[in-house]
């Protein structure tokens, strides 16, 4: 089963982000009201993405915890 923060799946995280990357790097002019809600759009998806890994960081050290505890 698989645990998620808030619903964020770094998969799809990665993807969002790739999206905004691409949509800057096609821009010839950017719309900078439209720039700057990607900005924050990134910004909200990177944090997420910081929190989830934080998790699953602590889930292997649980794991990993529960191994050492088996020997």
């Amino acid at each position: 089963m698989e645990k998620k923060t808030n619903g964020v799946n770094l998969n799809e995280t990665l993807k969002k982000l790739e999206a905004i990357s691409s949509w800057f790097d096609s821009q010839r002019e950017v719309d900078v009201e439209e720039g700057l809600k990607k900005v924050k759009e990134g910004a909200e998806l990177i944090k997420a993405s910081k929190a989830r890994l934080a998790e699953i960081e602590n889930e292997f050290e649980e794991v990993k915890k529960g191994m050492a505890d088996d020997d």
